[in-house]
């Protein structure tokens, strides 16, 4: 039986992501990668990332921290899969801080957000245009161009699933969750305990999607303009207001058992359903490792819930 988030649940501050065959946990400016090889053993790769403009003042500004924790994703995300990958290819022998490793991930970032931008905001545009000029409701546009975004991505996530190492990512997904869970929920951070916690958390990146969706129907209704390029040119300059405020929602919704925070929470969480599988007891250990290398969990447990947590490992 999974264990849901409860009203003691404690947030740890730690997060990750799932990579081939592995698990990225990351704690601060301190992440670590543990990726489980051919021969079933598990590598852990421990490494630190300031983030961009590490140190600035713009960078506590709610609001205005999101869109840098997003890009800060990104980056982080491209380096440890690209290095997960490294673990099955013998032969690459890159150096992820390299001029020329830097360059090409630079260019696979933009090439990616122009493609999310192509298909999650210029064309459910396009279509949801086409779409209300046929109807001729008043802000009808906004709506229908929300509901195709959240299809096209459902439909993305359907579709990848279907796919063998893309639903073995999303096991490990899974023990990434399950790890995090079960410290949060304050037990001690073994395979048994992690398998009976739940698969899906509220700071997911799947719930951030999904208040980024909420969050860019609302703002998109106050633009008002009759030029359907400023149209386009607004929706690409709110990307980072909307990243802003999705960020400080999942922050919220990460540390607030509010009944209001865990209604909005609840899309994402049936997001997750998706985005997530249950993983086998292998892969929990891979994600053990990974919280180990940069997460004092005995500390935590002891810090956060004292005598609780030593009572639940006996």
């Amino acid at each position: 039986m999974s264990k849901e988030n409860s009203p003691q649940q404690h947030c740890s501050g730690i997060g990750g992501q799932a990579v081939l065959e592995g698990v990225m946990m990351k704690n601060g400016r301190d992440y670590a990668v543990a990726v489980r090889k051919e021969n079933g053993e598990i590598v852990v790769k421990k490494d630190t990332y300031d983030g961009l403009f590490s140190g600035l003042p713009v960078r506590r500004i709610p609001l205005v921290r999101g869109f840098f924790v997003l890009l800060d994703s990104l980056i982080l995300g491209l380096r440890v899969t690209d290095y997960s990958a490294s673990m099955y290819d013998p032969e690459d022998t890159t150096d992820p801080d390299s001029p020329k490793e830097k360059l090409i991930t630079t260019l696979i970032l933009i090439a990616s957000m122009v493609i999310a931008v192509g298909l999650f905001i210029l064309l459910p545009y396009a279509i949801a245009g086409f779409v209300s000029s046929r109807i001729g409701i008043p802000g009808i546009l906004v709506l229908i161009e929300g509901v195709l975004r959240l299809s096209i991505f459902l439909i993305y996530i359907t579709a990848i699933s279907a796919m063998k190492d893309i639903r073995r990512l999303y096991q490990y997904h899974g023990a990434e969750h399950k790890c995090i869970n079960c410290l949060e929920s304050g037990l001690p951070l073994t395979v048994e305990n992690a398998r009976k916690s739940t698969r899906l958390h509220k700071r997911c990146g799947s719930s951030f999607t999904m208040f980024v969706m909420l969050v860019s129907i609302i703002l998109f209704f106050f633009i008002r303009t009759d030029s359907h390029i400023m149209r386009v040119v607004l929706r690409i300059l709110l990307i980072p207001v909307i990243s802003g405020v999705s960020y400080e929602l999942i922050r919220l919704a990460g540390s607030s058992n509010n009944p209001l925070i865990q209604l909005i929470s609840k899309p994402g969480l049936w997001m997750q359903l998706m985005t997530t599988k249950e993983p086998d007891d292998d892969m929990i250990r891979v994600g053990i490792a990974s919280v180990e290398a940069v997460f004092d969990w005995k500390k935590y447990l002891s810090d956060e819930f004292g005598d609780t947590a030593s009572e639940t490992e006996q």
